[in-house]
């Protein structure tokens, strides 16, 4: 019995549709979108399409602006950043978002919490057998069979 790991997501616990296969490979859960959006305002301010170019470029594929700037609402009201209008350039003002100390904290958090798990991580990886190679592939570049 053959299995495609790509197409059933973990974290959702069910296979996915056709239409969420394309895309799901490359989209951050949302948890891990708020992380890499305060990874990305840790040392500069910007704006949202700065942000989704940024995260485009980082391999994570490219967001709805909808679920860009919905996220990015959220965690200023939870206090994780901070925004104002930037007003100083000619054309329509332009939101700009910050990290805030809250947000500072809660990505060392992530960055604690990320390496508390890095050595059961790596662990799991030698026990699949597979230390080197981010998913399980043949020379060919098809999966393998899982029940081989």
């Amino acid at each position: 019995m053959q299995f495609a790991l790509e197409q059933f997501s973990i974290l959702k616990r069910r296979p996915l549709m056709a239409e969420e296969k394309e895309t799901s490979t490359t989209k951050l859960p949302s948890e891990m979108l708020r992380a890499h959006l305060l990874a990305l305002l840790k040392n500069w301010s910007g704006y949202g399409y700065e942000l989704a170019n940024k995260l485009e470029e980082a391999g994570y594929g490219g967001y709805n602006s909808g679920t860009l700037y919905r996220t990015l609402r959220q965690m200023e009201k939870t206090g994780l950043i901070s925004s104002m209008w930037d007003t100083s350039t000619d054309g329509p003002a332009r939101r700009v978002y910050s990290l805030t100390k809250t947000g500072s904290l809660f990505l060392n958090n992530w960055f604690t919490l990320l390496d508390m798990h890095k050595a059961t991580l790596n662990n799991f990886m030698k026990m699949a057998g597979n230390v080197t190679e981010p998913c399980d592939k043949s020379s060919s570049g098809k999966e393998k069979n899982v029940d081989s």
